[in-house]
């Protein structure tokens, strides 16, 4: 019985090969249209991969036979589908948007718009890695928002929108951050007040005060004598702006430590004066 049905299963296999392959070699574009439309709805149906590159292939061989009569608009829309559900976003990102703009009025233009925004998303990096294609998608996404502000994808375009900036927060964050730990002191103030600055949503703010704090604590206690007093004065008030916002923060009891430490060297000072 297996043999019966593993025979039959490969049958049906090389009958859909040999279908598939007379139709493609067939010049008459009717058929390819049948095929693809039936291969596509497959893809979508089963999720299989297969599917999508067969009725691919069929729909860019008829795409320039039916561009201007009605069934263009629906191959357009399909063939960008099927490279969307098949995980090739950078092309779909392409089609989708020359979709839109080729057929501006259509029901399904909103729906494309969006998705060449979220192929952008898609292919998007880790943080630490090139972010154009992070800035291409927020842009995108933003145009989508702006033009349907009560669109069927308006939800999660906002959702995409917040990852997507946080994700480019993290990466700023992290290059500022970075000298802190290279032991960069001054650079490092100056790199996290910049980013405190032009970031003022950033989830990693906390973090931002806390290590511009923290680097000038540390670069004065290692300053010059000459230099200390006035370095230890700015880490004061670096303490005392974070110890304002974060009180019982992540790092309030370390800052707290810091800060008495501070004034303990400042009162030794005025002392010795």
């Amino acid at each position: 019985m297996k043999y019966i049905v593993s025979l039959l299963l490969a049958t049906l296999f090389l009958t859909s090969c040999s279908e598939y392959q007379k139709v493609l070699k067939n010049e008459e574009p009717a058929p390819k249209f049948d095929l693809a439309k039936t291969l596509y709805e497959k893809g979508v149906e089963t999720g299989r991969s297969k599917y999508f590159t067969r009725s691919i292939r069929l729909f860019e061989q008829i795409l320039p036979q039916y561009r201007g009569k009605p069934q263009g608009q629906i191959l357009s829309y399909m063939n960008a589908n099927a490279y969307y559900l098949n995980g090739d976003y950078y092309t779909s990102a392409y089609l989708f948007e020359r979709f839109a703009q080729s057929y501006p009025t259509s029901e399904k233009t909103e729906e494309a718009i969006f998705k060449s925004a979220k192929s952008y998303y898609k292919v998007s990096p880790v943080y630490s890695k090139d972010q154009s294609q992070t800035q291409k998608a927020l842009d995108k996404l933003q145009t989508y928002i702006n033009v349907y502000p009560e669109g069927t994808y308006f939800v999660e375009a906002n959702d995409i929108v917040l990852e997507l900036r946080t994700k480019l927060d993290k990466k700023y964050y992290e290059i500022a951050k970075q000298y802190h730990h290279t032991e960069r002191y001054k650079a490092a103030i100056e790199a996290l007040d910049n980013y405190i600055l032009d970031y003022p949503g950033t989830p990693f703010k906390e973090k931002a005060y806390f290590y511009k704090f923290e680097s000038a604590y540390i670069l004065a206690i290692n300053s010059l004598r000459s230099l200390t007093e006035e370095r230890l004065e700015a880490a004061k008030i670096y303490a005392e702006d974070y110890l304002r916002y974060y009180s019982d923060g992540e790092f309030s009891e370390l800052a707290t430590n810091y800060l008495n430490d501070i004034n303990e060297r400042l009162n030794k000072k005025a002392y010795e004066n």
